[in-house]
């Protein structure tokens, strides 16, 4: 009669540099969507935990924003996130574009992982943009050179199937033995509030111009919810009148789009109608305001909140 095969779990952080593809790949891994996606660098701004579970295995993902210099106090808090989202894992999945050289500021950043001391593989991500396979046998052989990693696994993130199938056997293999810690159909641990205004921001990413997209966020100020219908009221934070003028957009254009989008995109997560009211409102500097940062971090105020209880 045949052993049967111990149980394993584990946590696994998704780290690389901005743009790599690292959201893109917790929702492939995960199958939902729980990070947002925008063709823009550091579009993930905090630690966005997703749980899969199958046969056998249970995973915890940790995406994380993408590793770069740190020039404000937002940057330098999402910087300070990433190292603690790395740290104590059972392993990291490093998400690389492959269609992109491996230069300094790649190396830097492996440098950042490598430091942690945590067993890594790579996702050679993006691989669908190669047309030439026969490029991917160097540019792996790259990557081997410069940092010792477990495995090298080819993917596309983006396109899913059988490239995620293969890296999440490879996450399995190098994970410890050990029962599952959540039930089977639990999937992250964000409050729908943040989820909300992810989505908002989401939208905002990939409809306005260059000089919006950092200089963005968003808080949900009010939440009534129904059987069948949740309000929403939600603020859009930009630094300066110039970018306000750009997300309400002419005769009100853009900012009705943007919740258009949103609204649609909220209302799958919830299965219910959704009335979604956005505001813009000019906070000047807030990237470099520790009181305001602290209010869009939901786990500081969550925290927050339980010790205020207790």
């Amino acid at each position: 009669m045949a052993k049967k095969a111990e149980h394993r779990f584990g946590h696994v952080g998704i780290a690389g540099r901005p743009n790599a593809g690292k959201s893109t790949l917790l929702n492939a891994l995960v199958g939902a969507k729980l990070a947002i996606v925008a063709p823009r660098p550091q579009t993930t701004r905090t630690i966005i935990q997703g749980v899969t579970t199958r046969p056998g295995v249970q995973i915890v993902f940790v995406d994380t924003p993408g590793i770069h210099e740190s020039d404000n106090n937002f940057n330098r808090r999402m910087m300070q996130t990433v190292r603690q989202a790395i740290e104590g894992r059972d392993l990291i999945v490093y998400v690389v574009d492959a269609t992109l050289p491996c230069d300094e500021r790649e190396l830097q950043a492996m440098d950042a992982v490598r430091k942690t001391g945590t067993p890594v593989i790579c996702a050679l991500n993006k691989i669908d943009k190669i047309k030439d396979k026969r490029e991917l046998l160097p540019i792996m052989q790259k990557y081997a050179e410069v940092f010792s990693f477990k495995e090298i696994v080819p993917i596309s993130a983006r396109r899913g199937g059988e490239s995620i199938a293969a890296l999440l056997e490879t996450i399995t293999r190098q994970l410890p033995v050990g029962p599952a810690l959540y039930p089977e159909d639990y999937l992250t641990d964000q409050p729908m509030r943040f989820l909300v205004a992810e989505l908002v921001r989401e939208q905002i990413l990939r409809l306005t111009s260059q000089e919006v997209p950092h200089a963005v966020a968003v808080l949900v100020e009010k939440w009534e919810e129904s059987e069948k219908l949740v309000r929403i009221n939600a603020s859009i934070i930009v630094e300066r009148q110039g970018q306000k003028k750009i997300i309400i957009g002419q005769g009100g254009q853009m900012i009705k789009e943007v919740g258009t989008r949103a609204r649609i995109e909220i209302e799958k997560w919830m299965e219910r109608k959704v009335f979604l009211e956005l505001f813009v409102k000019v906070v000047p500097g807030w990237r470099d305001k520790a009181e305001f940062l602290r209010e869009l971090d939901w786990r500081m105020v969550a925290s927050t909140t339980t010790a205020g209880d207790a």
